[in-house]
């Protein structure tokens, strides 16, 4: 007979070192109630902690249990059978972390799923890239939630205790001015908003800021040489090839693909370079985006491409000896808030985003000018380095504050 008592002492030990006092904002919105839920995203994002907090409002109930996918008694006995056990016992709820680990982890989640109609079972991954097959798998069945990174809103609360409720775009364009005369009576904003581009996106900053670089780039690491490549057709000698792509995106201002000319400097075929790039694109390394013109919505290659975040983007970039360039760095914090918010970016043929199909973006310095908007009913300009707007004029970190 199998014996669970491993696992509970495992799961006892992390509900006693894991944090109480924060949590994700996904936390509120994940339907606790569904009988199969999956949550995804970038590695270091929290997915582990957020499964930990929701188990830890059940305390010891022997009716939840938390196992990794990765654990060497899981991958001996079968994820099939530890659960089918638990069940069996009495068991309710199983959370299952890091599944992708798990070889043919989607066949038996939807065995487990059919054989016991009153069971759940959530499960957690950080490949976008692994899971995509399970996903299709279980699409009739599961429930996915996306964690990205953490907005500017949750560092805030996460490393200075300042509690803020999220913003919707529409109340943001509308009301921005009221919106940060509010938000600034707590103290001044701007070097806090320095602080998050330069080390706030990955909750482990609260583990020391001096280790946060090397974390990072450690997770990158991981992902390179290790997701990416059990994810797809990519031997471990043509790994650099997909860092020389990451820095050649975060050297630029911005990166405009030229598909032609990648395959002739990486000495790879086209459509290899268009296979690296979704690859590093579902790995949330990078991040591209299409034009907005009519006759381009098939095209295949993106406008503009961006690191995913302004942390990859100068840990990267540093990793060159250099600094990354002020405009990409706010137009990358931009992008990744505006996407991470579930809205909808293009890059329109003048300014430089356009969201949800009809307000245009211009985004630059604290002296960027209106041309490029001028003439557009819903345009606005986004200004680094200013506290408050006014009329179309919104500061870039207030757009943080989005969920």
């Amino acid at each position: 007979m199998l014996d669970l008592s491993e696992f509970f002492s495992i799961q006892a030990s992390l509900l006693g070192r894991v944090s109480r006092s924060h949590s994700r904002f996904l936390r509120e919105n994940v339907d606790w109630n569904s009988r199969l839920l999956g949550i995804v995203g970038a590695r270091g994002t929290g997915k582990t902690t957020l499964l930990l907090q929701h188990l830890a409002e059940a305390e010891q109930d022997q009716r939840l249990l938390y196992v990794s996918a990765d654990h060497i008694r899981l991958q001996a006995s079968g994820l099939y059978e530890i659960a089918s056990h638990f069940f069996r016992l009495g068991g309710e709820t199983i959370m299952i972390d890091e599944i992708h680990k798990y070889a043919n982890w989607s066949q038996e989640v939807k065995n487990l799923y059919d054989s016991f109609p009153t069971a759940k079972i959530f499960f957690s991954g950080s490949s976008t890239l692994a899971l995509q097959k399970g996903k299709a798998d279980l699409s009739r069945r599961a429930v996915f939630y996306n964690l990205p990174g953490l907005s500017f809103r949750e560092y805030l609360s996460f490393a200075h205790g300042l509690e803020f409720q999220a913003v919707s775009l529409p109340e943001l364009l509308q009301n921005h001015t009221i919106v940060a005369s509010k938000l600034l009576k707590a103290g001044p904003i701007l070097g806090h908003f320095n602080d998050y581009l330069d080390h706030g996106v990955y909750p482990f900053f609260l583990e020391g800021i001096d280790d946060y670089l090397p974390r990072l780039l450690n997770v990158l690491e991981k992902v390179l040489y290790e997701d990416i490549p059990a994810a797809i057709a990519i031997k471990t000698a043509n790994v650099p090839v997909l860092k020389r792509m990451l820095w050649l995106v975060a050297t630029s201002q911005p990166f405009t693909p030229n598909i032609e000319r990648m395959s002739r400097n990486l000495k790879i075929s086209k459509e290899y370079v268009y296979n690296y790039l979704d690859s590093l694109e579902r790995a949330e390394l990078l991040s591209g985006f299409f034009s907005s013109e009519t006759g381009y919505r098939l095209v295949r290659k993106p406008s503009k491409i961006y690191m995913e975040n302004t942390n990859l983007l100068r840990g990267v970039a540093g990793q060159l000896g250099g600094k990354d360039q002020a405009g990409t760095a706010r137009e990358t914090f931009f992008a990744h808030q505006l996407k991470s918010a579930g809205a909808n970016v293009r890059i329109p043929s003048r300014g430089d985003f356009l969201v949800e199909g009809k307000y245009l973006f211009e985004i630059g310095g604290r002296t960027k000018g209106k041309s490029q908007v001028k003439d557009a009913d819903n345009g606005f300009v986004v200004r680094d380095e200013i506290e408050v707007g006014f009329g179309n004029v919104i500061p870039l970190w207030l757009f943080g504050f989005l969920y």
